[in-house]
């Protein structure tokens, strides 16, 4: 990966966590087939493709909203009285 690359990428994905986790599944799209979204006059590696990606603003993320299950209540419908 190139540093200007990475450090231009962590601007916009403040968690490198997360950069991690974007890269490495664009990445493994790239592998599968998937067409690039930035034209590049030199090879690139796919690690430079999916952080050009990112850069330029043709992908994103969102994070899901975790919820945890209620434990103690039944589920099943009340008894006729």
């Amino acid at each position: 990966m190139r540093d200007e690359y990475l450090r231009a990428a962590l601007k916009i994905v403040d968690d490198p966590n997360i950069l991690i986790n974007v890269v490495s599944r664009r990445v493994k799209q790239l592998r599968r087939g998937s067409r690039a979204l930035v034209e590049s006059l030199e090879k690139l590696a796919l690690e430079d493709i999916a952080l050009r990606e990112i850069i330029e603003g043709k992908i994103g993320y969102e994070l899901g909203v975790v919820t945890a299950p209620v434990i103690g209540r039944s589920t099943s419908l009340p008894s006729p009285v």
